[in-house]
């Protein structure tokens, strides 16, 4: 016969107890502090371009910060709109980040996408870089003076330009300075690509005759003798490339634009996972490994923190609708 008192004075553990126990019981590791895995950073230009390179920069040293891989992975496609939208859509634990660049200001300006600012969380803007006009070595113009007669002289569609997709920040920067110049934006052709990488590999074989990129972009035609510089439009000369003048040396024009490029997770990020991706990448902007590599690549540095490139966004999103609207691609 069972004994029945005997087993009901046995000891009683409350579920809430024994959950309790469970969880005291569970490995530390299940609750490791952010990041305990690889971080994937979206880049949505080409391989080889600016943004590719100022990307795996700023990667390299972010990893020395936070003690974890960061894969730096390109997807190209749709003038940024597809790398641009897998940013946006990923989930936002911080394990995906995204390479955002000017062209996010300028997509949905031009009816390429709904995707904007606002679906995505600034952690820290740490780029900035202004375009240079590439031609070809073999190209009869020694000046940029030189080749803007040639754009007015030539019938319309002679010359042909590329650097980004249509409606890229190369494109716009490029059409916006033939409008200083009083040049029909659309007298020169513009040739959609997934970068200057690719764009510069044209105009070394004849098929284009300028790449309105950054300089760096630029950089391995050039000193290879295949492409040369005639100008860079920003208020100072790069000190990379210091024997090409600036637009206003050359023209006395006072027109600038670049590219500005950051990193920013999707929307609705953990606060304490954005401060402290934040104070890691302010870090690792100002470490010497980023600077000295950014410097030997002539790329600009810029710096702007979570809230101050939040504001800047909003700023720059204004800013390019009224140029894009100037210019005819506004829908």
């Amino acid at each position: 016969m069972t004994d029945i008192k005997h087993s009901a004075q046995r000891p009683f553990r409350p579920l809430k107890t024994l959950l309790l126990s469970a969880l005291l019981a569970t490995p530390l590791m299940a609750f490791a502090e952010y990041p305990d895995k690889p971080i994937q950073l979206i880049v949505p230009w080409a391989a080889g371009g600016g943004s590719d390179a100022a990307a795996r920069g700023i990667a390299a040293a972010l990893e020395e910060e936070l003690g974890t891989t960061i894969n730096v992975v390109n997807r190209t496609g749709g003038s940024g709109v597809v790398g641009h939208t897998v940013m946006a859509t990923a989930k936002p634990d911080g394990y995906t980040l995204g390479f955002i660049t000017g062209e996010l200001n300028m997509m949905h300006w031009q009816g390429l996408t709904k995707i904007n600012r606002e679906d995505f969380t600034p952690i820290g803007m740490t780029n900035y870089d202004y375009p240079g006009v590439q031609i070809s070595a073999d190209a009869p113009y020694n000046s940029v003076n030189e080749l803007l007669a040639a754009i007015k002289e030539k019938p319309k569609g002679t010359f042909k330009a590329s650097g980004t997709g249509l409606g890229g920040i190369w494109h716009v920067a490029f059409a916006g300075l033939l409008m200083d110049q009083n040049i029909a934006p659309d007298q020169v052709t513009w040739i959609p690509s997934q970068g200057a990488a690719p764009a510069m590999v044209e105009l070394a074989a004849g098929g284009l005759e300028i790449v309105p990129s950054s300089v760096p972009e630029a950089r391995a035609m050039i000193e290879a003798g295949k492409a040369k510089g005639l100008a860079v439009v920003s208020p100072e000369r790069n000190s990379s490339f210091p024997n090409i003048p600036t637009l206003k040396e050359a023209t006395g024009s006072d027109y600038t634009l670049g590219e500005w490029r950051g990193i920013a997770g999707p929307k609705g990020m953990d606060p304490a996972v954005v401060a402290k991706l934040e104070k890691a990448l302010e870090a690792a902007y100002k470490s010497d490994l980023y600077q000295d590599f950014m410097k030997k690549q002539g790329f600009g540095v810029e710096w702007r923190n979570a809230e101050d490139f939040k504001k800047f966004l909003a700023e720059n999103d204004e800013y390019m609708g009224g140029i894009i609207d100037g210019i005819g691609l506004k829908k």
